[in-house]
Parts: structure tokens; sequence; C-alpha cells
């Protein structure tokens, strides 16, 4: 009777012991939860709420800039900021220019780094880990430390000496696109080392078998990397071609070396307040207001905050188009790399 009641209350315990372990264990899944959430609500805030203030400071008019009672929600609601940061611009001619050349270049520079990644990931040829140090040079070595080679050999620019032969002088490739092409097809373009190293990891990640059985199907190495490797790889190609329009949207230092005569976006907007300034002086001298010639600091900045905004909002909306394969290309990542 005795072993009875002992084993009752053993049983007991146990059931009241895993009953306690169950508790604490759904409570610190929920802590686990409720800090999870106001880290990921943190760092969503950090990164989301300069773009938020921007965006308030875009639709505030001149008086709400120093009205010390209007924080974020303006007062004085206007879009007469983006007209004039369109016209400061001249957007729409920018927009239009920058996307083609930028478009074009993105293409290029993927495609040789897709071919360069290929090589490095599946052939074997001499000094290859010499050649890979040297691409990983590309991504250490900044771009203005080779500024004055870049200049001199694109405004002399010539093969073996057989556009000197031809023409009698080398060609100028500078301000033009043909040179920032240029730049981008070679594998020599803004990031490009770092595309060949994403691409590499995920080819290398790629099962060897599938190459051999388009081999014994009939296909030749490029047929199998057209139609085998580059499909299967295509939600990397598109994170990296998001990466390289994105990185050449907003650069500035290819931007001035090669297209100075362009509409480029980039090149306007670090422009607007020069340009700011200079539609303010001549709209009070043609008004005789008698206000001052310079533009008011908080309103310059506002028009900053504007003309960014404008700039942002294709990159925006290509990243909303092209979101799934971006996503599934980083998760990918980490399972090959």
């Amino acid at each position: 009777m005795s072993d009875i009641i002992y084993n009752e209350d053993r049983t007991a315990n146990w059931g009241k012991l895993s009953r306690n372990y169950h508790q604490k264990k759904k409570a610190l899944e929920i802590i686990f939860k409720i800090c999870r959430a106001i880290l990921l609500f943190g760092m969503c805030f950090l990164i989301i709420q300069p773009l938020l203030d921007k965006l308030s400071v875009s639709f505030m008019s001149e008086a709400d800039l120093y009205d010390s009672t209007v924080v974020s929600i303006p007062r004085n609601f206007t879009i007469g900021n983006y007209y004039l940061a369109s016209k400061l611009l001249n957007f729409w001619k920018s927009l239009t220019e920058t996307f083609f050349i930028v478009m074009v270049s993105s293409v290029l520079q993927i495609a040789a780094c897709t071919l360069a990644a290929y090589g490095f990931a599946r052939y074997k040829f001499p000094f290859k880990s010499f050649w890979f140090f040297c691409v990983m040079l590309i991504i250490v070595i900044p771009p203005q430390t080779i500024m004055a080679s870049l200049y001199l050999n694109f405004q002399f620019f010539d093969i073996f000496g057989i556009f000197r032969l031809i023409r009698g002088e080398p060609i100028n490739l500078l301000q033009d696109f043909w040179g920032f092409w240029l730049l981008s097809a070679t594998g020599m373009g803004l990031k490009s080392g770092l595309y060949i190293f994403m691409l590499r990891q995920y080819f290398r990640g790629m099962p060897k078998e599938l190459e051999e059985a388009a081999w014994v199907d009939g296909c030749g190495k490029f047929r199998t990397f057209i139609q085998i490797m580059v499909p299967d790889a295509s939600p990397m190609l598109t994170s990296c071609f998001l990466f390289s329009f994105v990185w050449q949207w907003t650069d500035s230092f290819f931007t001035t070396l090669f297209l100075s005569n362009r509409e480029m976006l980039s090149k306007h907007l670090g422009s607007i307040t020069e340009k700011l300034t200079s539609w303010w002086a001549a709209t009070n001298a043609i008004s005789g207001a008698g206000i001052a010639s310079t533009a008011p600091v908080g309103y310059v900045q506002a028009m900053i905050a504007t003309g960014m905004l404008m700039c942002l909002a294709p990159l925006i909306i290509l990243y909303l188009i092209a979101q799934r394969a971006f996503v599934e290309s980083l998760s990918q990542t980490g399972i090959k790399m």
C-alpha cells in the first residue's frame, strides 16, 4: 500500500515539475519574442526615420520650416517643393538619360562578372589564385586612387597603337557614355570585384553533376553555361544587378569622370544648392522684393531632402518589382556560400 502511495506521489511530483518546466519555457519564449520584436522595431525605426523626416519636410511650406510648433506633420501642406526640385534637377530628362545609361551599364557589368565568376569557379588556368587576388584588390582599393590613370587611359585611349595608326591620334572616351560602358563591359566597373566574388561562390556551390549531365546530352560548354548555369543562378544575378544599378544610380565619381556633359540625376543632385541659390537670387531680382539674395538654410535643406526623395523613388519601385528574387537570392546565398 505504501509503495502505491509513494508511486502516486512521485508521479504527481513529476507532473508538477513537467508543468513548471513547460510554463517556464513558454514564458522564456514569450520574453524572447517580445525582445526580438522591440529590437527589430528599433532597427527598422533607425533606418526608416530619416526617410520619414525628409518626406515630412518635403511637403512643408517655408513658414512651417521655421515654426517650432511644427514637428512631423506639415501645417501648410504643399507640393511646390517637388515642382521646384523637378525644375532644378531637370528631372524628367535626367531621369530618362540616367535610367538608360545605368541600365545598359548594369547589364554589361553583370554579364562580364558572370563570365569571370564562372571561369574562376569551374576552370583551371595558370596563375588562377593570382588573378583572383587581383579581383579582390578591386574590392579593397578605392577607385579614387586610380583616378589619374583612368583619366589618362580614357583621354588618350588606344589599343596597341591601332587607333593612332588609323586615325592619326588616340580616341577620347571621356565626356560620353562609351568609356563608362567599356569599363563595365570589361569587368572593371564600380564594385565589379564584389559581384565576381558573390557569383563565384554561388557557382562553386552548384553540383557539377548538372554540367556533366548536360555534356552527356550533347551540350557544349557555352550552351551548358547559358541554359543550365545562368537560369539556376538567376536569383543571385538579380541581387547583383540590383546592387549594380543602385550603386551606379547614386554614384558621383564615375559620373563626374565620364559623364560630365550628360544629364545625370546624381550630378544635378550634388549641385542643387548652387542652382537653388541662383534661382532664389534671380527670382528676387525680378520681383524686386528686397529679400536676401541667398536662400535660407532651412529652405535649402528642404529642397535637398525633396531632391533626394525624387532620386530614390525609382530605386524603391525597382526593388518592389524585384523583391521576390532578391529575398530568394539572400536565402540561397546563406545555404550555398
